[in-house]
């Protein structure tokens, strides 16, 4: 039973989400397969798999709803040397199809929704 109730909180971030972020449109993609990517100015960063300076990775994504906000770790695996690099997130659902999401790039996980650090992301249908 509890079982269900996560993966239906990891549906509710599966889709593509279109953000604005000082102008420049940005996507967040989460599929189900548990493979996340953003788009920014036509580049990929992330999903089954991208190339960043050469070198072959990917990038998955966790959930954890038990928090409130709702944590969520976006994972590239650099898939030669299995390194790995986690983005510590927040997100919280304003409707079905609205989320704040905030990112940290210093390896620490946001406390809160700052105009610094958060996009509102719609989801794309």
């Amino acid at each position: 039973m509890e079982f269900d109730y996560i993966e239906n909180d990891k549906a509710k971030f599966i889709g593509n989400w279109i953000g604005e972020d000082e102008k420049e449109i940005g996507y967040l993609n989460f599929d189900s397969e548990g493979y996340a990517y953003f788009k920014v100015q036509e580049q990929i960063m992330g999903g089954k798999e991208f190339v960043q300076n050469g070198k072959k990775g990917n990038m998955t994504y966790e959930i954890n709803s038990e928090t409130n906000p709702i944590q969520v770790d976006l994972i590239a695996t650099m898939l030669e040397s299995g390194k790995q690099k986690k983005l510590l997130c927040i997100a919280k659902f304003i409707d079905n199809d609205t989320m704040e999401f905030a990112i940290n790039f210093e390896e620490k996980r946001p406390t809160e929704f700052d105009s610094e650090n958060s996009i509102i992301f719609k989801r794309e249908k």
